[in-house]
């Protein structure tokens, strides 16, 4: 609510009421779910127009789009960052597998991807799919040959990130296993994979 009031005190640069709608549409996001980033909420939340933001993002797909290629670059330099200091012994997988899961749950990536999906916009998806491709093939240089490959472990771990974002809590608990159990299975896939000889 302070980027509310702050944006609308006063006259913002281009970038600066881009940057703010973004931001406002991920707290949206987070807050109450996909179908509540429109242009109107937004425009509301930050002080600005409808048009304002039409002319920003040109349509509410537009600024759905802008929003998951923002969260992609912020979870992918996330998961850079953990995957290095894995790398360099600084850390285990517990790292990288709960920033993933972290990101598609709490951070509202898997439920807007969900939503895109649904309604038809997959290609709202290709900032996100671009910046995991991007980053799998950067740390892929550098991968140990005796490692299960990285396109493989990406594959599994994101989708399993995915899966426990959209039903991991209901089907946990229908199945009678804890809520953690989806992440523990996946810090245990990565280990596997670093101990293959």
């Amino acid at each position: 609510m302070v980027t509310a009031v702050l944006a609308s005190r006063r006259r913002m640069s281009p970038e600066e009421s881009r940057d703010a709608a973004l931001e406002a549409a991920r707290a949206l996001l987070i807050e109450a779910g996909p179908q509540a980033v429109t242009l109107k909420a937004v425009a509301s939340r930050i002080g600005r127009t409808h048009a304002n933001l039409l002319h920003h993002f040109g349509s509410a797909e537009g600024l759905q789009k802008a929003l998951i290629g923002r969260m992609a670059g912020h979870i992918t330099g996330t998961i850079r960052e953990a995957v290095l200091r894995a790398r360099a012994g600084d850390d285990g997988p517990d790292e990288v597998v709960n920033l993933t899961f972290d990101a598609f749950d709490t951070g509202g990536a898997g439920a807007l991807a969900s939503w895109m999906i649904l309604s038809g916009n997959e290609n709202a998806l290709d900032p996100i799919l671009t910046a995991i491709h991007d980053l799998v093939d950067e740390l892929a240089e550098g991968h140990p040959g005796n490692e299960r490959p990285i396109h493989e472990e990406t594959l599994q771990l994101v989708l399993m990130a995915l899966g426990d974002a959209l039903l991991g809590a209901p089907m946990a608990r229908a199945l009678g296993l804890p809520r953690e159990k989806a992440r523990e299975l996946a810090k245990e896939m990565l280990l596997a994979g670093r101990s293959k000889d």
